[in-house]
Formats: C-alpha cells, sequence, structure tokens
C-alpha cells in the first residue's frame, strides 16, 4: 500500500506535529514513535500515562429491529441476535457493562476479537456498541451485515475517533475533565461531556493499566487530545509502546497470535466464552469449541521466557528438548519493565504446562526457554476502591 492509499487519522496533523514518527498499520498511516523513544514511552504509561490515538479500530451501533427501544425485550432482542455470531455471554451483560469477545467463522476459528457494550442509558436498551480491528473491520461489518442485517441495523461510525488514556495515573487526570472517571468500574462504560462536548467514555484498555477509551467526534479530537496531553504527566505513545506494553500484558494482537483457522481455547480464551453459552451452544463453531473444552485441544498459546537477552521474534521456530518442532512464536520482544526478553505463541499441548523447558530457534541457534505463566507482567486494572 503506498502513502498515497493510506487513510489518515483525524489527528494526522496533530501526530505530525508532536513529532510522531509514520509509518503504515492496518491500512493507516500510523505514528510508531514520538521523540521520546519506544522504550520510555513504554515506561511512562506504566509509570503515569500515556495518550493512544486508536481511531483506526472499527466503532458502530447495532440496533434490533424488534419493536421499541427502551425496554429489557429490546435489549433481549439485539443480545440474541448477536450470540448468533459470538460466545460471550450478551443477554445477562449489565446495563453500562463491557464484554470482550470473539467473531467466530462456522469452523470455529477467530475472525476478530471485539468490545461489545450495552449503553447505560434506558432509552438506548436494543442497542449494542461494537469497537472491532481495524485491520479486518471491514469484513467484520460485511459479515454482521450479511448475517444479521434482518434482525438489526448496522451503524458504522466513520466520523468518530477513539482515544486511549492508560496508566495508573489514568483516572486522576480525567477527573479533572470528568469527576465521575474516577469511580467507574473496570470494564464499564457511560455517555458524558468533555469540556461541554458529548463523548461515550469507557473504562477499559490494552496496556494491562487502568485506563480509558474516548469515542468522540472525528472534528472535536485534537481538542480531547491536546488538552490531555497538556497534563504534565501525560505522553503521547505510539504504536511500537503499544505492542510491548499488550505483550508483557499477554494479550493477544489479532491476526499474529490468533487468526481464523485458531479456536478461542487454543488461544487460552476461555473466559470469553460465557457459561450460558458453553451448555447451550448456538454460536458459529459450537460442535469443536465445545469439544475443545471438554477434552482439551491439540496445542495452546503460552508464555515464553528466553534465556539470555537475545528476543524471539513473530515466526521464530519452537522445538522441544531433543530438537522436534513443536510450534512457533505468535509475538516476540524486549518487555522495558519485565527486564528481558518475553515471547507468546503455540505449542503441542503436552509441552504446555508452566514450567516446560524448549527451544527456540534464533538466527539458526537454538535459545533455551521456559513456558511462564502470563500476564509477564502484574495487570492493574481498577477493581475499585481498596
Amino acid at each position: 500500500m503506498t502513502d498515497e492509499t493510506l487513510k489518515k487519522l483525524p489527528l494526522d496533523a496533530f501526530h505530525r506535529k508532536l513529532g510522531g514518527k509514520m509509518v503504515p498499520f492496518a491500512g493507516y498511516d500510523m505514528p510508531v514513535q514520538y521523540p521520546l523513544g519506544v522504550m520510555k514511552e513504554h515506561l511512562h504509561v506504566r509509570e503515569k500515562a500515556g495518550l493512544f490515538d486508536v481511531s483506526h479500530m472499527g466503532q458502530a451501533w447495532l440496533t434490533t429491529k424488534a419493536g421499541p427501544l427502551g425496554t429489557a425485550e429490546a435489549h433481549d432482542a439485539i443480545a440474541a441476535t448477536i450470540e448468533q455470531l459470538v460466545p460471550g455471554e450478551i443477554e445477562k451483560l449489565a446495563t453500562g457493562r463491557i464484554r470482550y469477545t470473539v467473531l467466530l467463522n462456522e469452523e470455529g476459528g477467530v475472525l476478530d476479537d471485539l468490545m461489545i457494550t450495552r449503553p447505560s442509558t434506558e432509552e438506548d436498551q436494543g442497542r449494542l456498541f461494537l469497537v472491532v480491528n481495524a485491520a479486518v473491520k471491514d469484513q467484520d461489518f460485511d459479515l454482521i451485515r450479511e448475517k444479521l442485517g434482518h434482525l438489526a441495523i448496522l451503524d458504522v461510525m466513520e466520523q468518530r475517533a477513539l482515544l486511549a488514556l492508560q496508566g495508573p495515573l489514568a483516572a486522576e487526570i480525567l477527573a479533572t475533565f470528568i469527576p465521575e472517571a474516577e469511580s467507574m468500574p473496570f470494564m464499564s462504560s457511560i455517555d458524558t461531556f468533555f469540556d461541554g462536548m458529548p463523548i461515550g467514555l469507557s473504562r477499559c484498555g490494552y496496556t494491562g493499566e487502568d485506563g480509558f477509551e474516548l469515542s468522540v467526534p472525528a472534528e472535536e479530537a485534537e481538542q480531547v487530545a491536546r488538552r490531555l496531553v497538556d497534563h504534565v504527566d501525560v505522553e503521547p505513545i505510539g504504536l511500537g509502546a503499544r505492542d510491548s506494553l499488550r505483550l508483557e500484558a499477554g494479550l493477544c494482537l489479532y491476526g499474529h497470535d490468533m487468526d481464523t483457522a485458531t479456536s478461542p481455547v487454543e488461544a487460552n480464551l476461555n473466559f470469553a466464552i460465557g457459561k450460558r453459552r458453553r451448555e447451550e451452544g448456538g454460536f458459529p463453531g459450537a460442535d469443536r469449541i465445545l469439544k475443545d473444552l471438554a477434552e482439551g485441544t491439540g496445542r495452546l498459546r503460552v508464555g515464553l521466557k528466553p534465556e539470555g537477552r537475545a528476543p524471539a521474534r513473530e515466526g521464530t521456530e519452537i522445538q522441544s528438548p531433543d530438537g522436534k518442532t513443536i510450534g512457533a512464536v505468535t509475538s516476540g520482544g524486549f518487555g522495558p519493565t519485565y527486564g528481558g526478553p518475553l515471547a507468546m505463541g503455540y505449542v503441542d499441548a503436552e509441552f504446555a504446562q508452566e514450567g516446560t523447558g524448549v527451544m527456540l530457534v534464533v538466527r539458526g541457534k537454538q535459545v533455551p526457554a521456559s513456558v511462564v505463566a502470563m500476564p509477564f507482567v502484574p495487570q492493574r486494572y481498577y477493581r475499585g476502591k481498596k
């Protein structure tokens, strides 16, 4: 894809003014880092707060066609509709709460992972807010229209930006603009105002830290971003640190750590499959996924700690101690907070036990590594006042 065909973020000029180094990512021109550099950006998010532009993600409302909005029945209708494509528990999702789950194909493979929000307002019951990954958002939305179009209306929010404020000081900083932000539970969402402008605010993120995502009109995005970045404890953060932060947190990157051939059980995402859904089925690929849950799978996503300092990158072969190929690394690099190289990948199930020794083939040489628990660093999501 040439520079001419790359899509521009609403904040493109803002990133360039801040010295952002722009690179192609998921069809967009995006900042990979700022003058602070990837390592310091990463550590700043762990210590204070960082602002990420994730406006490349797909945002959409899905609204039931069954009867008037604003009722419990309308929610039940839209939940039953989206549950035809995902294994998550959406029917029992409380108002103003967010669910992480996956879109599935008929073979039980993962088409994308996504966030589904049930609105907090009574008049919006019967609608769900979806946030999907940029690289596959067009396919996701096409699938939803094709499979669910007779039951619901999909309204893609093309003119919205999405900003993420992440880090241990995120709540304190955001509360100076939105006082109620500080007491929001993790994985919750409200409609509120930032400097008098209506926005959607969610307490969630993909760094392992406490944080928020702000869905704002594209034309107002720079005003919001400027106010946040002007805070003494906030730095703009690029794709480089975003990747190392989510890797330390043990979080998947779609298209790398899972794809259309991967079942959510293989990907160690069992939590994305609701308890009722496990009993009832009724989602794409349910036979395979329920069998995987009951009997186990032939391979599993695991965390890996290489010995020494050389990182094992995506595609690195994983071998048993006697040299047999047992899998491959899907994400790898250096963890600035972890203090060394780290990776995740898939191994044959018999090698997935924590503490198992394996070999990574790095630049043609075997490097010893251990299977370790994830996350690599403690996740610090907000769980309420101590």
